[in-house]
């Protein structure tokens, strides 16, 4: 009868203990999940911070291009300017020579 009710109350340990591990390993598994869920929103972050600073790399280094073919373009126009102001009187008297005469 002794040996009945201790092999009883090992087989309620046992399932006690049993238990206890699933519901342990259950938290593990959930803290886990929750870790990689929190891993992938951090590298989602990451990303989405890396895309952000490249973008603005890009527009800045794109507006200082932009900024230098406009001032590229300027020089080029003045410089055509002038040429054909300095060609324009002579051609005009040229003109005016060949009318008259």
């Amino acid at each position: 009868m002794e040996l009945i009710k201790k092999i009883k109350h090992a087989e309620t340990q046992a399932q006690q203990i049993i238990e206890q591990a699933k519901a342990r390993a259950a938290a593990q598994a959930e803290e886990s999940l929750a870790s990689r869920r929190e891993s992938l929103e951090q590298a989602e972050h990451d990303r989405r911070k890396a895309i952000e600073d490249a973008v603005a790399a890009a527009q800045s280094q794109g507006l200082a291009e932009v900024g230098g073919l406009k001032a590229q373009a300027e020089k080029k126009r003045k410089r055509l300017h002038n040429n054909a102001a300095n060609k324009m009187a002579p051609a005009v008297t040229k003109v005016m020579d060949y009318l008259k005469g």
